[in-house]
């Protein structure tokens, strides 16, 4: 049973903890993480989720994904989420999320990264990833046309991959 800080609208904490999958109150958010590790020539680092995953398995994403624990910022759920996907120790010490997005059931902060990190050195959670691979913005919406890529809006991507260079990102 996963636990999460429960938000309002506002994002203040509620002060409460909730089950991350159970039905919430009118006005209870929770927070949730998207981790885009670009490398220096500006590929994203993509993963493909499980096929053991409950929900759209054997799907691209990007980097590194997930809900925020009880207890943590979105900077520290970041930071786990990583490490466990990935089996690589990101520090975002003084790094905001480039861009938050609201959906219906809360908050989910984007971070944007360059590292330049070798595959070969990454320990994949096979729960969790089954591959990963560096993508650039023409293979990511590629694979969107294609259906393989998590359906988010392709200028939504393009916008990913542009917030990289036009906010000092890099």
């Amino acid at each position: 049973m996963e636990l999460v800080d429960l938000y309002s609208e506002d994002r203040i904490p509620l002060g409460r903890i909730g089950e991350r999958k159970a039905p919430r109150e009118p006005g209870e958010f929770r927070m949730v993480v998207h981790i885009c590790i670009f490398d220096s020539g500006g590929r994203l680092l993509i993963q493909q989720r499980s096929m053991e995953k409950d929900s759209l398995p054997g799907l691209w994403d990007v980097s590194a994904a997930g809900g925020v624990d009880a207890g943590e910022t979105s900077r520290q759920g970041a930071e786990r989420e990583v490490r466990e996907e990935l089996g690589y120790a990101l520090d975002l010490s003084g790094v905001r999320p480039s861009v938050t997005v609201n959906f219906e059931g809360g908050f989910d902060d984007f971070f944007i990264v360059t590292r330049d990190l070798a595959l070969e050195e990454l320990t994949l959670q096979r729960e969790e990833v089954a591959a990963v691979r560096w993508a650039t913005l023409g293979e990511v919406l590629e694979m969107a046309d294609a259906g393989s890529f998590i359906s988010y809006n392709k200028s939504f991507l393009t916008f990913l991959f542009e917030l990289r260079t036009q906010f000092g990102f890099v």
